[in-house]
């Protein structure tokens, strides 16, 4: 299934204080989400509403931590396919349907489908990527890491 764009208006300038300044990190308190609205100018449970509202129109996928699955001992790569057109939303879901997916994004390019390995070992990519090729049909390009850069994402508030 792909997402829609969605329009200026439907981010508020409080919806763009929290995706910034949850990017910094979250309180590690006993009541986190109060902790976090207080410094937004909200209540813990006004954050968790503005949290839900962002997900459910599209505006962030998940909420929560981010594990770097290398440090960890796993590993993490940047995989290909090219789905045919008219099949891509099933190859999609098949995809999907791996919890080791992070990412998935179609493009356009004659490998239209992007997404992104997170694996408890470095096995993990070959034998989910194996997985993958057979569901599908497709061959799974693989671009591991060489070097990561960090860039943020910030939204104009």
């Amino acid at each position: 299934m792909r997402r829609q764009t969605l329009p200026p208006e439907a981010l508020d300038d409080t919806d763009r204080a929290i995706l910034n300044r949850l990017q910094e990190g979250f309180p590690l308190t006993p009541r986190p989400f109060d902790d976090a609205g207080a410094a937004l100018g909200l209540t813990g449970a006004q954050l968790i509403e503005r949290l839900e509202r962002l997900r459910a129109i599209g505006a962030i996928t998940r909420f929560g931590p981010f594990y770097d699955a290398a440090a960890m001992g796993g590993a993490f790569c940047l995989c290909a396919l090219s789905a045919p057109q008219a099949d891509f939303d099933r190859i999609a879901a098949l995809v999907n349907a791996h919890p080791e997916v992070a990412h998935n994004y179609a493009r356009d390019h004659a490998l239209n489908m992007w997404f992104v390995l997170a694996t408890a070992t470095p096995e993990g990519i070959a034998e989910t990527a194996g997985r993958i090729e057979a569901e599908t049909g497709l061959t799974v390009w693989r671009f591991p890491k060489l070097r990561e850069f960090f860039i943020g994402f910030r939204v104009a508030a």
